[in-house]
């Protein structure tokens, strides 16, 4: 078994990907490490997303640790800063975009439940120590939580935004070559 190289991998997901990019947009809420903003950048890239949204004391490029970790990414996928998260949440939701905060609380839902017709998304991700603001949280549309299994209450939130963006696009990417509709969502392999 041969791997590929780097220009067949992304000849290979060139035929995956869509025409445009897709209606999904990730608004980072104060982060404070730029290795997790680089990690972020490099996810969106990979996943397509329509843009990134730095707000507040968010890294923004170019800096030395957010290209070590973004890989080139941030040349790759449209990005803007606004100084204050609460007023690009409030100008993406006047745009007609649906904003779901990933974040724990009493009222959170499992990400698997955003539907079709949440799109556009805007995904706020939140401060690794204080999460989504408190005004923030109130101005969206939709909290979600990325279920988890074990005694740990929380995932590193370049890890959790990760998770989070593959589980939505499952709601819109397109057939893979040879998969038809009525095989998404079955396991793999014989049976």
């Amino acid at each position: 078994m041969r791997k590929l190289t780097n220009e067949e991998k992304r000849e290979r997901w060139r035929g995956y990907r869509p025409a445009e990019r897709f209606p999904l947009a990730v608004v980072l809420d104060n982060l404070r490490s730029a290795y997790n903003v680089g990690s972020i950048f490099r996810t969106a890239a990979c996943a397509h997303l329509a843009e990134v949204v730095l707000c507040g004391i968010t890294a923004c490029p170019p800096h030395k640790e957010v290209e070590k970790t973004a890989l080139g990414a941030t040349t790759m996928i449209p990005w803007r800063h606004v100084p204050e998260t609460l007023a690009a949440v409030r100008d993406l939701k006047s745009r007609g975009w649906t904003v779901a905060a990933l974040e724990i609380t009493e009222n959170s839902v499992p990400i698997q439940l955003i539907q079709p017709q949440h799109f556009p998304l805007a995904l706020v991700v939140g401060n690794e120590v204080t999460g989504v603001d408190d005004a923030v949280l109130a101005e969206a549309d939709l909290v979600v939580e990325v279920p988890q299994y074990g005694e740990k209450e929380s995932l590193n939130v370049a890890v959790a935004f990760g998770i989070a963006v593959y589980l939505i696009l499952e709601k819109l990417r397109p057939p893979f070559p040879g998969e038809l509709s009525s095989d998404r969502g079955k396991p793999a392999g014989p049976g």
